[in-house]
């Protein structure tokens, strides 16, 4: 039935995406940027990963396949790259380089944070993608399942997106001290899980 395959996906994405969890993230990962960027961030963060997940569940498996890509090597890549954003974080790398980045220099910012690492592999990662092309495979290519898909990746990109317009407000609230000693527990939090996802690469590997 369409309804039990409409609340079998919004859980699904829901659980993956994890749109509360991430805005931890959205506050470290925004430090120091005023509350427009932050905003614009949010945007095309959601905007991002929605048409990943979209594009994941309209032709994902064909393009894996035709590209001889598998999901381990996605998640190892996804994990080294998110490491190395970790790490900038935890030793304040990306304070100090922000404080000297002109004001010219912020949209170019704002789309790099915004696509890397927040839409990916943070929103639209393995996980999701892979959820995102499982339940692709469940719709036996009705048009009706295909859309409600469709509407709950949008729904739960949207949930994302109100989310972090919610973080803004919390980060005034935690100050300058606040932020500076958030930004480096989600560092570690990131390092810990973009090690996990090359554990979980590797395993997955070996394991075909």
């Amino acid at each position: 039935m369409p309804y039990e395959f409409l609340v079998s996906a919004l859980v699904t994405l829901v659980a993956v995406v994890d749109p509360i969890g991430l805005v931890p993230t959205f506050l470290g990962i925004t430090h120091g940027m005023p509350a427009a960027a932050r905003l614009s961030v949010a945007v095309r963060a959601s905007l991002i990963a929605a048409s990943i997940l979209a594009g994941s569940a309209l032709i994902g498996d064909w393009l894996l396949r035709t590209l001889s890509i598998t999901l381990p090597a996605f998640r190892i890549a996804g994990g080294l790259l998110l490491f190395s954003i970790a790490s900038e974080m935890v030793f304040g790398v990306r304070i100090g380089r922000q404080t000297q980045e002109a004001a010219d220099a912020l949209e170019e910012r704002v789309r790099n944070i915004a696509a890397f690492p927040l839409a990916v592999p943070l929103m639209a990662g393995p996980g999701a993608i892979t959820a995102s092309v499982l339940l692709s495979g469940r719709t036996a290519h009705d048009p009706i399942r295909i859309a409600l898909l469709l509407g709950v990746i949008v729904v739960v990109c949207s949930a994302c997106f109100l989310c972090f317009v919610a973080a803004t407000p919390i980060a005034k609230l935690l100050g300058t001290t606040g932020n500076n000693v958030l930004q480096r527990l989600i560092g570690v939090v990131l390092a810990a899980l973009a090690v996990q996802y090359v554990i979980d690469g590797v395993r997955a590997a070996l394991a075909t």
